[in-house]
């Protein structure tokens, strides 16, 4: 890993795949950062690197990763696999960089108390994975043909996408007169059988045909 690799990350600026932490300070917190990027497409979590994209690097660089290597092992389940590099900018500074593959263990998570969290990335944002988001990870981790019979409520589904583009689960409920749970099964095994896509959101996901 060299400084210019490094700061070509930097330059790009956060997003869908690239993260940046000036420390790590809170790695209970940094850790929901690369379960999303495992969860979604894969990335880099960039340590000493401030929120602006400046490389200035973090000192004793090896402590930081000790830490975070830690948090990563105690905290997230299930075992996640990924690789850390460092580049040393002086005796004392340092720069380290997570590359974390798309994963296929997802969905990773973390436990707090009983609950199970699971997170995603949403552009330049990480935010907790709706239940709909967490079934549709874990079952389209076996990709297979999903065969289902189009009835009313796909009917119903279908000619209100036609008329809206878009609709939350919510609304397919109310639309569809069904249990929320009902509309949510549906609206999950419709996404595994490639018919509509689930575009996750930090309030509310909604779902969209497929192009």
């Amino acid at each position: 890993m060299t400084l210019q690799e490094i700061q070509r990350y930097a330059q790009q600026g956060e997003g869908l795949k690239i993260e940046f932490k000036k420390k790590a300070a809170h790695p209970e917190k940094i850790v929901r950062e690369i379960i999303a990027l495992a969860n979604t497409e894969g990335g880099v979590l960039l340590l000493g690197v401030d929120d602006d994209g400046t490389v200035s690097g973090q000192r004793f660089i090896e402590e930081e990763i000790f830490v975070m290597e830690k948090a990563i092992k105690e905290l997230i389940l299930p075992v996640l696999e990924y690789e850390v590099k460092f580049f040393k900018m002086n005796p004392k500074k340092g720069v380290a960089v997570f590359q974390i593959p798309k994963s296929l263990s997802r969905p990773h998570y973390i436990k707090e108390g009983e609950k199970r969290k699971a997170f995603i990335r949403v552009k330049d944002k990480t935010v907790q994975a709706s239940k709909e988001v967490w079934e549709i990870l874990r079952r389209g981790r076996n990709p297979k043909d999903m065969v289902f019979t189009y009835g009313q409520k796909e009917t119903v589904l279908m000619q209100a996408l036609a008329e809206k583009e878009k609709i939350t689960v919510k609304e397919f409920a109310v639309l569809a007169k069904l249990p929320k749970f009902l509309a949510s099964k549906t609206l999950v095994r419709l996404t595994l059988a490639n018919v509509i896509q689930i575009v996750p959101q930090e309030i509310e996901d909604y779902y969209i045909l497929k192009s």
